[in-house]
């Protein structure tokens, strides 16, 4: 299966340069419309703001979810501090000593934006004498904004208030070796692979074997993406980041096949099912168990969702920091799902 790879990377690149933190998703979720309609397919979305594709196939007696996220870590003004520089609080869990020294947009209830830089309040060795061994930590970081504000009033006149989203530059770049590294590739690559796979049906004009509805999710960073009720679906199957690091077998390379998260084991035929294909393909693939991490396909069965679960998606280095990943993981995902499906 031959994938457009400058499709999938274009795509992916769009996405990732659109800010979304969880709350704030609705400019990437009409661009996701988008896509989906330049290929003869029309998004659906509820209230909260959950994205459906639904896809007929030649049985339509039950149908596989696939579902994967927009919406990304982020940062919020908390209040602003008499100097003017903005305290701030982390949407969903990002990892704080990272974002040091990143410039960030700044944009208010009014539709104004300012840039920034996310800064810890001892950002200079040559003033704070723990500037190399203060804590990064939430509490200790702001923004200082690139305005002339030398008050908490001089922000406040820029229309600037607590509650305003703040949003980190996701330095974007795809590399000719095929490295893909960007900030919030979780879970922009996933959605990727949904529309990779999407444009091969179009382009190869497949039908799946049974119906399918595409969840594009906008809350999955902070627990609840995955709720509410899933029609004739009997099967999930979730499409976000394999973790890697020490103990673990997935690669940058690869399609990793979750078959437990800290939410406890998915279903087990289907996984099985997956590692079957990922053979029989002969597809870069690895199984693994990721301890500290959870899934919108959890949310949907803690929430009553009555279904048979799995979990696969590209390996991403430095999840929740700087990311990086590879289309080889991608297009064995995207292979993987399309075996499947």
């Amino acid at each position: 299966m031959e994938f457009d790879k400058q499709y999938v990377l274009q795509l992916v690149q769009n996405l990732l340069t659109t800010h979304s933190p969880t709350g704030f998703t609705d400019a990437v979720m009409e661009k996701a419309a988008l896509y989906a309609s330049q290929l003869g397919y029309h998004m659906e979305r509820d209230r909260k703001g959950t994205g459906f594709i639904r896809v007929k196939g030649w049985d339509s007696s039950e149908a596989v979810g696939v579902c994967a996220h927009t919406d990304t870590l982020g940062l919020m003004v908390a209040a602003i501090n008499p100097s003017g520089t903005l305290g701030l609080t982390n949407v969903g869990g990002m990892l704080i000593p990272t974002v040091d020294g990143e410039y960030c947009t700044v944009f208010t209830r009014d539709g104004r934006t300012y840039s920034g830089t996310v800064l810890c309040n001892s950002p200079s060795v040559h003033v704070y004498e723990d500037a190399r061994s203060k804590e990064r930590k939430i509490e200790n970081m702001e923004v200082r904004l690139d305005e002339v504000v030398k008050s908490k009033e001089d922000a406040e006149k820029l229309g600037i208030s607590a509650g305003d989203f703040v949003c980190i530059d996701t330095k974007t770049q795809a590399t000719p070796s095929g490295f893909i590294k960007s900030r919030f590739l979780d879970d922009k690559l996933g959605v990727g692979v949904i529309f990779g796979l999407l444009k091969y049906w179009k382009d190869n004009r497949v039908k799946p074997r049974r119906d399918v509805i595409f969840y594009i999710t906008v809350f999955e960073e902070i627990g609840y993406g995955m709720t509410g009720t899933f029609d004739y679906v009997t099967e999930m199957i979730g499409v976000d980041m394999g973790c890697i690091g020490p103990g673990l077998s997935g690669t940058e390379y690869d399609v990793c096949i979750c078959a437990k998260d800290a939410g406890g084991p998915y279903d087990y035929r289907l996984t099985t099912e997956l590692i079957r294909l990922a053979k029989d393909n002969k597809l870069d693939y690895a199984v693994d168990v990721f301890k500290f991490y959870s899934s919108d396909v959890t949310t949907a069965l803690r929430t009553g969702g009555d279904l048979r679960g799995a979990l696969i998606g590209p390996g991403v280095h430095a999840s929740h920091g700087m990311e990086r990943s590879h289309y080889n993981g991608v297009l064995n995902t995207m292979r993987l799902l399309a075996a499947y499906l």
